[in-house]
């Protein structure tokens, strides 16, 4: 039962990692699209990209969150009282971006526009930076199993940073290669170069963090590279190898195919990474039997999976599935 929701947790972080972070990665490329004249385009091939639902893409952190504690408490009071520094940084991008992006479209006036899309956009970096180093802190061990770690070097060390930088790599590489495959739909093929030679960029950033994080991890979390290099390696090659193709198709792969292989790029390093870690939550001193709640609540965890699986699945679904057709209108 431990290794079930283990499991229905990783497929949530792998969720939040594809659609929250093509979300925030949009938000990088709006920080970096230029002025008002010259980014006025990309902005808002953006803007019809994440529009109908970026906010939807938070249920699956609410629903690690709600996991985490519900499945394994132990560790949840953990994390939080060792990171509640870099996890409060990154609620707050949160809210800050959600105001940023909603006021700059209804606000007339120019200053004030400017200063909403300035909030938008780097809160659109400063929040997957904050959650990778998150990742990286507990990762790394450095989340005591009895809690309130060192709540500055808990995050502030090599592979937290580490973590951090290929966070936002990781969103930046997908939200261009889904903003590629948008402007293709909309022929607009200015936009279409634009934003493909923003994922190669990315992909190459993405490729040179991960493998400075995994030297990293050499001496930080020696266990953690055993097994990233071990049993969770073909994982490594799948997302490689997925995240090259699709990149390689953007002149002329389908949209569909295009989307499926960065998909399964992100996913399978996420899920390498859940593979390396396992058994451990917590480093290597907590592991999931150790800091799982009681086998009752753990049921009941499974029977909110299987439910949430028939009337929150479809409904999400199709969501995702009206705004890849273009069938919604930008909120």
């Amino acid at each position: 039962m431990t290794t079930v929701v283990a499991i229905g947790l990783l497929l949530g972080v792998i969720a939040y990692a594809l659609f929250g972070g093509a979300d925030f990665g949009a938000g990088f490329w709006d920080l970096t699209a230029g002025g008002a004249e010259r980014g006025r385009r990309p902005r808002a091939l953006m803007d019809h990209a994440i529009g109908p639902v970026w906010e939807a893409n938070h249920t699956w952190l609410i629903y690690c969150l709600v996991v985490v504690w519900t499945g394994f408490p132990a560790a949840f009071a953990a994390i939080m009282t060792t990171l509640y520094l870099p996890l409060g940084f990154a609620v707050l991008g949160i809210v800050v971006r959600g105001s940023g992006f909603a006021f700059r479209k209804v606000i007339v006036h120019t200053d004030y526009q400017r200063v909403n899309g300035a909030a938008f956009a780097l809160s659109s970096v400063i929040t997957p930076f904050f959650f990778g180093t998150v990742i990286g802190g507990i990762a790394s061990g450095r989340v005591p199993a009895a809690g309130h770690g060192d709540s500055i070097r808990s995050w502030v060390n090599p592979s937290s940073l580490l973590t951090g930088g290929l966070a936002i790599a990781i969103c930046a590489y997908l939200a261009a290669v889904f903003l590629t495959v948008d402007a293709q739909r909309g022929g607009e093929q200015d936009l279409q170069q634009w934003s493909r030679r923003r994922a190669w960029i990315a992909a190459w950033l993405a490729g040179a963090l991960a493998v400075a994080d995994l030297a990293v991890s050499h001496h930080d979390a020696h266990r953690l590279f055993t097994h990233l290099t071990g049993r969770a390696l073909p994982l490594t090659i799948i997302s490689a190898l997925a995240g090259a193709l699709a990149l390689a198709l953007m002149h002329r792969g389908s949209p569909r195919l295009i989307r499926t292989l960065a998909g399964v790029a992100v996913a399978a390093l996420v899920a390498g990474w859940g593979v390396a870690q396992y058994p451990y939550l917590l480093g290597t001193h907590t592991s999931f039997t150790d800091a799982a709640a009681p086998t009752s609540s753990l049921t009941a965890l499974v029977v909110v999976f299987a439910a949430a699986a028939v009337i929150v699945a479809p409904s999400i679904t199709l969501l995702y599935r009206l705004q890849q057709r273009g069938q919604l209108e930008s909120g």
